[in-house]
């Protein structure tokens, strides 16, 4: 709706100003809703930043339970031409000796038929002289072992050189790619097996016997182990030992030894970062519920965020039960505190990590650290763990799952308001806009009412000074 106003032509007010001065007073409950909103949509935020940090609480810990650990193997090798790589599964100190016997190789030939170019006819290399093209190899004949003998030969008479190679890669079944080798001095057809190793032996020979030449034949690489052959259709073993594979480079007449052992400077980085996760979740809730003077802190005490973090420290720093073996009585299990990883709470509610107290832990007993570190199921009549990380991943979750997670659900308890004010604020403005229209209306009424008595009491006076004269 909109209503003209004659602003003050009659009685001189600012009558727009008064409009909108006596809208604004009537509209301070909505202000009163916006701040609402304002305050409701940060805490909203300051919530989210609490569970982002939560969650990499979750993460950090993630690396760090019985799979995680598992994950930090290395595999190292005594020779520089072999090179190895652990996985999960591998065992840590286990170990093997070899000799490199052989490598593999994969069955290729080369043309003795050379060509000028790639766009020359294939059934015209060149020949002795320029003049006069050497006789066609075509058809070739591919034969392999365990299959008949296949003819190779273009259907196109004037096929070139490049179509050709076209042709053949196209032919899935004569299991071999084909290129054009650039030899300096014209262009020779290149075969090679499909298949590395030993099962990808073939035979090439041309219609005019004019032989192929072996580039490399088909050949498994070969590991002598105590005697044992052990084969592998490329230079690769894969799982030569649980979960390890090496590569080999270089034939050698000295053993090699290839030993799995555990990365302790990664393990202990994935301590470190989940130590920080845990000072940085901790130092977000303190800064949003700071009750200090002078504190900004959109939500100052709030008893959630406090319960969580003294949750944090709890898990942090109580004991692990069942965790490190007695010393005094073999087969049974004590407790065992954070502090053998180095980790220790500060006065001030901080946790410290000591690498160098790590480390000599896990070289002094690793078994005790996996399982006080990373937890461990019941087995061979030791109980069952929840390590230092599981319970700090349980914890985690139990905070930042999407649906029922404690800091998503205050996260979404403040949406709802934010929600709820946002509805009554809208319907103020409705409400607003029309007393707005309302007020207006009235003064502009008063002026058109002021303007009629001005004028009647102009013609008053005329009328009073026509009589008096």
């Amino acid at each position: 709706m909109v209503s003209l106003s004659v602003d003050g032509l009659i009685s001189g007010l600012d009558t727009t100003t008064l409009v909108s001065q006596l809208v604004a007073a009537e509209g301070l409950p909505q202000t009163r809703l916006k701040n609402q909103m304002s305050a409701a949509q940060d805490a909203a935020d300051a919530y989210r930043a609490v569970n982002t940090k939560f969650d990499s609480v979750r993460t950090a810990a993630a690396a760090l339970t019985a799979d995680g650990l598992a994950a930090a193997r290395t595999a190292k090798s005594t020779a520089a031409s072999v090179t190895a790589s652990a996985t999960s599964t591998a065992v840590p100190g286990s170990r093997i000796s070899f000799f490199v016997e052989s490598l593999a190789s994969t069955a290729s030939y080369l043309s003795n038929a050379t060509w000028a170019t790639t766009g020359t006819d294939v059934r015209k290399p060149l020949g002795p002289n320029p003049t006069t093209p050497g006789p066609s190899p075509w058809p070739l004949t591919i034969s392999r072992p365990d299959g008949s003998p296949m003819t190779v030969e273009p259907s196109d008479p004037d096929a070139t050189l490049a179509e050709t190679v076209a042709y053949i890669n196209g032919r899935e079944d004569l299991g071999v790619r084909a290129t054009a080798v650039n030899t300096g001095n014209g262009y020779r057809l290149q075969l090679t097996s499909t298949t590395p190793g030993a099962k990808g032996h073939f035979d090439v020979q041309t219609a005019a016997g004019d032989f192929f030449k072996v580039v490399s034949p088909a050949k498994d690489a070969t590991l002598d182990v105590g005697g044992v052959v052990v084969t592998s259709p490329t230079n690769t073993f894969a799982d030569l030992m649980t979960g390890v594979a090496i590569t080999v480079t270089e034939e050698s007449n000295t053993s090699v030894v290839v030993e799995v052992g555990e990365d302790l400077k990664s393990v202990a980085t994935k301590v470190k970062t989940l130590v920080d996760a845990v000072n940085a979740a901790l130092s977000s809730i303190a800064t949003n519920t700071s009750s200090q003077t002078g504190s900004t802190a959109v939500l100052k005490g709030d008893f959630a965020l406090r319960e969580l973090a003294g949750r944090l420290l709890t898990k942090v720093s109580d004991a692990v039960p069942d965790a490190v073996p007695s010393a005094s009585s073999p087969g049974t299990y004590t407790a065992g505190s954070p502090a053998v990883l180095g980790i220790q709470l500060t006065r001030n509610g901080t946790v410290t990590f000591d690498e160098a107290t790590f480390l000599k832990s896990m070289q002094a007993d690793p078994e005790a650290v996996h399982r006080l570190l990373g937890g461990a199921p019941a087995s061979n009549g030791a109980p069952a763990v929840e390590g230092f990380a599981q319970r700090l991943a349980t914890l985690a979750k139990d905070a930042t799952k999407s649906t029922n997670g404690t800091l998503t659900l205050l996260a979404q308890g403040r949406d709802d308001l934010v929600k709820d004010l946002k509805s009554r604020i809208a319907d103020w403005d409705l409400r607003l806009a029309a007393r707005r229209e309302t007020l207006t209306r009235q003064f502009t009424a008063m002026e058109t009412a002021l303007s009629s008595l001005k004028n009647q009491s102009t013609w008053l006076a005329g009328q009073l000074g026509s009589l008096s004269g």
